[in-house]
């Protein structure tokens, strides 16, 4: 089977990945499964949760993704990142420059966090077309204080913050810049580049958690937003049902996914959050999120059956929920 870019399909996870774990140890209470964004060690009195991803697609702002994209994956945990690893792999023939330029973007992200860099690796590689640097970020909290996105439950109102396909918007703004340049304005394309700030869901994710009625929390990131309402559905054996119109698409991001005729639903989506929560607390998260000046609003919610995972259209009509393939940016790079 010939792998799509991106994530490998999650069946191959399940029969191969997942069958694959090395060593079982006592100290690991939550190891790999499908739709959960890290694993929670025991390390005495405290858990650690850790999460690990690499940034590939991305160019201009690979460092800052880097610390941004691991530390929301801990985050989701309703844990505060706070240790960093990195390897930084760079193409054979780079100068010195990009090692500056991608370790000063790390080093102002980690302190925006508050986050240390630890250690890791970087190297020149051969082979590599562009720059790939992969991060391994821990929390650390105590026993038993944290969510994973196996914990929604059916009834569970779905939670979104921001908006649709932020990070692919930035993204292609940036590293196509000359491309679209040709086609929007550069004032558009300047507030495109912008939503690079919003990919953080850190504050996003430990306001939602503080103020109570969490069961649950994933970031969308490949695959967009669709693909994280199926990870997040995944992971609780749920079905759901989401709402077309109460989803955000900014208008940089609507032209630009226009532009190369992809959905800016399953356009990477770094910066936005979904949240699984209890009925009752709903309206308390959103409004609690909205008073940190983060936007959020209800765009679903879930069910027992598992099959049953249905997007509701602006036209009141209805379609089974569209499973991604391969994140829409792909398509967006190779146009």
């Amino acid at each position: 089977m010939k792998l799509p870019p991106g994530k490998i399909p999650i069946d191959i996870l399940k029969e191969v990945v997942f069958k694959n774990l090395g060593a079982e140890r006592s100290e690991v209470v939550l190891g790999p499964a499908a739709g959960l964004d890290g694993a929670v060690l025991d390390v005495g009195s405290k858990n650690a949760v850790v999460s690990m991803d690499p940034i590939t697609a991305a160019v201009e702002r690979i460092g800052l993704e880097a610390v941004n994209v691991n530390a929301n994956d801990v985050a989701t945990f309703g844990v505060e990142p706070a240790f960093l690893f990195s390897c930084i792999m760079l193409p054979a023939g780079a100068d010195s420059g990009i090692v500056q330029t991608i370790a000063s973007q790390m080093n102002e992200e980690s302190k925006k966090l508050g986050v240390a860099i630890v250690g890791g690796h970087c190297e020149s590689t051969p082979g590599l077309a562009n720059p790939i640097v992969v991060g391994c970020i821990m929390g650390l909290t105590e026993k038993g204080k944290y969510v994973t996105a196996a914990g929604a439950k059916s009834g569970d109102k779905l939670i979104l913050t921001k908006s649709a396909g932020i990070e692919g918007t930035a993204i292609l703004a940036s590293d196509r810049a000359e491309q679209l340049g040709k086609v929007f304005s550069s004032a558009m394309l300047d507030t495109a580049k912008g939503f690079y700030s919003q990919i953080s869901v850190v504050k996003d994710a430990l306001t939602a958690y503080r103020t109570g009625g969490v069961h649950a929390m994933h970031d969308p990131t490949e695959g967009g937003i669709l693909n994280g309402v199926h990870e997040l559905a995944d992971a609780a054996n749920l079905g759901v049902r989401i709402y077309e119109d109460k989803i955000t698409v900014e208008p940089e991001t609507a032209k630009i996914c226009r532009f190369y005729e992809i959905d800016p639903l399953q356009l990477i989506a770094s910066g936005a959050l979904l949240v699984a929560a209890d009925p009752q607390a709903a309206d308390k998260i959103v409004d609690s999120l909205c008073r940190e000046h983060v936007y959020a609003d209800v765009i679903g919610e879930f069910n027992p059956v598992p099959q049953k995972r249905i997007l509701m259209h602006k036209d009141d009509s209805a379609e089974m929920l569209a499973r991604p393939i391969s994140d829409h940016l792909w398509i967006a790079l190779n146009h």
